[in-house]
This record gives C-alpha cells, structure tokens and sequence, in this order.
C-alpha cells in the first residue's frame, strides 16, 4: 500500500515537472517574438527620427506687411533706393505711388486706400490735417530743396540770373510744372513772378504734369530749358544746372511726411518715418542733394 502511494507521488512530480517544461517550451519563443518585434520597431522609429532630421523643411517665414505709400514724384529715385532696407528689418512689403503732390492730395481727400503721405510741399499737408485726414502727432518736415534751371546737357546756354530764362535769345520754350497741383511749379511761380518775368514767360512756357516730365523735356530737346528741384538732376544723364534761383525769390521748399488718419497700419507708417529721419536714410537724401531737416 505504502510502495503504491509512493510511487503515486513520484508519478504525480514527474508530471508536474513534464508540465513545467512544456511551458517554458511555448513561453520562451514568445518572448522571443516579442523582444525581435520591439527590436524591430524601434530601428524603424530610428531611421525614420534620423531620415527626418535630414530632410526636416525650415518652417515658412511670415508674410511680410503691407504699408502703401503715397510720395511726390521727385522723390522716387531715392525712396526706391532706402525701401529694400526697411522691408527686410521689418519684414515689410513697400507699395508706392507717386504723382505731383497735388494729385496725391486729391486721391486721398477722394478715399485712396493709403498708409503714409510724403508731400513736396506744406500746402498739401496743410490741406489734408484741416480735414482730419493725416495724424498731426506724426507730421514732420523731413527735407528741403533748391529751385534750379536747367538745360540739355551739350546746350552751352548759360544763365546767370533768373531773368536770362526770359532775356537769353537760347531759350525758346521753358518748361516748368502746372503751379495748381505741383509745388514745384509753385515754386516756380512764386520765383517768376516776384524776378518779375512772369508775364513776359507766357509765350514760352510749357506745362508738365511733374518735374520727371520736365527733365524729360529738357533731355530731348523738347524744350531749352527746365524749373525743377535740385534732387531731380542727381540721375540725369542728358541735362545739367544751369543756375540755382534764389531763395528768396520763393516760399521755402520742405517735404512734410505724415501718416494717414485711416492707416491700417499705424505703427509700421510710424517706424518708416523714423526710419527716413534716421542717419542711414538722411546720408542717402544728401547723396541725392536734398538737404536734411532736423525737425
């Protein structure tokens, strides 16, 4: 009875012990599956974190901002040379518009959407801050200006005084700008009639829409001689000064600069106007023969 219940027991462990060992026989590749499809996964996640730090793209640069300019002819060459600066301090993208000052009056008085006006002279901007048009607190006269004759360049006309435009026997036609839109041809004007000459002019004057029409004139021979700013000759191949008029003779020349009352973007028109008023720009005005104002 004992031998039979021993040998029970014995069976009993043997086959706990075959049990054990089939289990660890199904565990085992189990894990091992398991373990090579972690293994395998993790490669993957790898080489797909190292492949994207090699192809990772930049992310996109914001849009840049809009300002819209509204500026008196005879500052296009320069404005055109300072604007690529701005943009890219201040991400910014410069849409400009010239035409005599007069004519920029009239569009904004009419709605023009617009952001900033830069004016050849105070009559303008006067006109526009008593209509509540412009934000007087950013107003500022930021340039001056000579009056000059000038003609052909391989003319050798020569005018020592404002009366040879009308005395000299070389000048058949003189071209100045219409004196009711552009200050420029108010200024000549004023000069005309306070030398005296106005009236005698008549016969010869020849009206433009601005002074980049004058010089025009003057270059092609058009006309003998031209009532322009100073600036405007900086990049003109085909005419010279002939005589710089006296500045009594006319009121001052300034250019106020102002932004808009309707802005959509009043702190972006109020960096530009530091900007202009700043030493880079100031250098660049000079090199253009303007001279700064410290206003």
């Amino acid at each position: 009875m004992k031998r039979d219940i021993a040998h029970t027991d014995c069976d009993n462990r043997i086959d706990e012990a075959h049990k054990q060992d089939l289990r660890i026989l199904v565990v085992l590749p189990i894990i091992a599956i398991l373990f090579l499809a972690a293994s395998a996964l993790a490669g993957c996640t790898s080489s797909k974190s190292a492949a994207d730090v090699g192809t990772e793209q930049p992310l996109a640069k914001e849009k840049p901002t809009t300002l819209r300019i509204m500026a008196a002819t005879s500052l296009k060459d320069v404005l055109q040379t300072l604007a690529p600066e701005f943009e890219s301090k201040e991400n910014a993208k410069i849409i400009f518009s010239f035409a005599s000052s007069g004519d920029l009056q009239m569009q904004i008085e009419q709605g023009a959407p617009a952001d900033l006006f830069i004016s050849a002279g105070k009559k303008q901007m006067d006109a526009l801050e008593e209509k509540d048009l412009i934000l007087p607190e950013t107003r500022f006269n930021i340039l001056g200006n000579d009056l000059v004759v000038i003609v052909p360049e391989q003319e050798g006309t020569t005018i020592s005084v404002i009366d040879d435009v009308l005395n000299n026997r070389d000048i058949k036609k003189l071209a100045i700008c219409i004196p009711e839109t552009s200050p420029a041809g108010k200024y000549a004007q004023e000069a005309l009639i306070k030398a005296g000459i106005w009236e005698g002019l008549q016969p010869k004057l020849v009206m433009a829409k601005d002074v980049r029409q004058v010089v025009t004139y003057v270059e092609t021979g058009n006309v003998d001689a031209g009532l322009v700013y100073r600036s405007d000759v900086h990049n003109s191949k085909a005419s010279r000064i002939a005589h710089i008029v006296a500045s009594e003779l006319h009121s001052p020349i300034v250019y106020p600069v102002a932004a808009l009352a309707d802005t959509s973007e009043p702190v972006l028109a109020a960096k530009f106007i530091e900007y202009l008023r700043a030493a880079r720009a100031a250098s660049e005005f000079e090199k253009s023969g303007y001279t700064v104002l410290s206003e």
